[in-house]
């Protein structure tokens, strides 16, 4: 499982990768019963302070998405798949949420904000501009 951690992104680096883990569960990356990098090997791979990755697994523990096992580390739970994916559906609506408030705000026509909408969605499938 592979973190990029964004230092210019605006979120706190925990928060990235307590998104970064729910992603990666919610897409069945990582999958119930499958245990986690250890703190030292994660903040090794992302080059951030071990305190961070620390932090970042026992929010996801209070979430109820790791588990300790005992003596090995951290693993997925069952529930998590669904719970993961139900929480990146928020996190994405709640950032769609400020993007469309902030288009608003720049008195965008709804119209002009759908084709906004639109282009970026063709980009994303490949499909060029539709302009």
């Amino acid at each position: 499982m592979i973190i990029s951690i964004d230092a210019a992104s605006g979120l706190a680096i925990y928060d990235q990768i307590v998104r970064q883990i729910k992603f990666a569960i919610a897409s069945e990356v990582l999958l119930p019963g499958e245990l986690i990098p250890s703190v030292r090997e994660m903040a090794k791979q992302t080059a951030v302070n071990p305190n961070t990755v620390s932090r970042a697994y026992r929010e996801l523990q209070s979430e109820g998405i790791l588990d300790i096992v005992r003596g090995t580390g951290l693993q997925v739970t069952t529930g998590a798949v669904r719970k993961c994916r139900k929480d990146r559906q928020g996190l994405i609506q709640e950032r769609l949420r400020a993007v469309l408030k902030e288009a608003q705000q720049s008195q965008l026509e709804v119209d002009e904000i759908r084709q906004l909408i639109d282009s970026e969605l063709a980009r994303l499938n490949g499909k060029g501009t539709a302009e």
